[in-house]
């Protein structure tokens, strides 16, 4: 690290402020729980400003088995599955409960919450570094090796300065948030209302008709084509080229048993096209055998489909069909599918639902890349401003 600035420290995390554990009151007790305080787990840790949490807690839950800490404490998971690919970090609106898998840092009196809070967000690669395993194989941070780790230190005017300056980006970042929040919750009401013929377009008066899937899709089973790029079928990303994927790559040596899947297709995954993971494909390439690939034939517009398949009473459709003891084991089988039948409206009238919804993805798409985009420009920002490089006016 550069040199710092006249009057800044490197400080070691164990000096900022007072540690403290977490618990769990005992789950089989129902008077500790379902109460007003909420309680912070590895999994409910997901806001960087924490005022409430799924499960709460009674006062009497708080007294067994649990710690209460207060408002502007910083929370951050030591424990869980979590740590493979992030480490979370909060500050506290208000008086929580916490597990055993988060610890808790109360500041001293010369160091600004939100400025810890941030220079902890700041060191998330390091620390990724610092996970190991533990014994039921979930990610672990020793607190010893965290209380090692050094943040840069200014005067305490200055850290509150830099908390207000990132905070503005936080307070930019979460009306994005909101706002694209609004947008998806308004394309589901669109959905409701224009995949079951509730509301129509102006000019489309002719009923619907009922048809089989197998009717208006045929399985497309072509092998062989080992010249053709791998893909993958994913639920939130659709059809994408599978080096694309930040995972592991499971995929077969011997490829000549994957199947391809053209520009207009839909795949699914076989095994979980009871959760709804289908897409229509703009690309041409191969998948992995585990999942079906529908040819559509010229009476339907795919991309109606495509939404049609994502509307929640098909997806449960699809669940009614699939078939298997259990959730692990269900598998929605061509043969099965094919046998399902849905109402669709005329071909114009299905061009006009896709072409509106395709538009609510596109406004939700570019607030989303201004939210990636106001990210980034953070994560540098608290590069400079937290080690010095750039200084706050006075």
């Amino acid at each position: 690290m550069d040199k710092l600035p006249s009057g800044w420290e490197l400080i070691p995390l164990a000096l900022t402020g007072k540690w403290y554990s977490g618990g769990t009151p005992n789950t089989t007790t129902p008077e500790y729980w379902d109460g007003d305080i909420p309680w912070i787990s590895a999994s409910s840790l997901q806001q960087f400003f924490i005022s409430d949490s799924e499960r709460r807690i009674t006062e009497l839950g708080a007294e067994n088995g649990t710690r209460l800490v207060p408002e502007n404490t910083i929370l951050f998971v030591v424990r869980g599955m979590s740590l493979r690919k992030e480490f979370r970090v909060g500050i506290t609106q208000r008086t929580v409960a916490f597990s055993q898998d988060c610890k808790a840092i109360i500041p001293q009196d010369n160091v600004d919450a939100l400025f810890l809070a941030y220079s902890m967000c700041a060191k998330e690669a390091y620390i990724l570094n610092l996970v190991d395993d533990s014994s039921h194989g979930t990610g672990r941070l020793q607190t010893s090796l965290l209380e090692k780790i050094e943040i840069p230190l200014p005067p305490l005017p200055e850290q509150r300065k830099i908390a207000a300056i990132l905070g503005t980006w936080d307070a930019a970042i979460a009306t994005v948030e909101r706002l694209i929040a609004a947008l998806e919750q308004r394309k589901r009401g669109l959905m409701q209302r224009l995949l079951t013929g509730a509301v129509r377009f102006p000019g489309f008066t002719e009923p619907w008709r009922e048809v089989r899937l197998g009717d208006v899709f045929s399985e497309r089973r072509e092998t062989g084509r080992t010249d053709l790029p791998l893909l993958s079928i994913t639920n939130s990303q659709g059809v994408v080229d599978r080096d694309s994927l930040d995972r592991r790559d499971t995929s077969a040596d011997d490829k000549s048993k994957y199947l391809r899947i053209c520009v207009g297709d839909i795949g699914y995954n076989t095994m979980r096209m009871w959760q709804g993971v289908s897409a229509v494909s703009s690309l041409e390439g191969i998948v992995s055998p585990a999942y079906t690939i529908c040819k559509p034939k010229k009476s339907i517009n795919v991309d109606f489909m495509g939404y049609l398949f994502k509307f929640p009473p098909m997806v449960h459709k699809f669940w009614r069909y699939s078939q298997g003891l259990v959730s692990d084991t269900l598998a929605l089988k061509y043969k099965n599918f094919a046998e399902i039948s849905v109402l669709i409206p005329s071909a114009d009238e299905q061009q006009a639902i896709a072409t509106l919804l395709q538009t609510c993805d596109q406004e939700i798409a570019l607030h989303q890349q201004q939210r990636d985009s106001l990210r980034e420009q953070k994560t540098g920002l608290m590069q400079r401003l937290l080690t010095g490089q750039v200084r706050v006016a006075e």
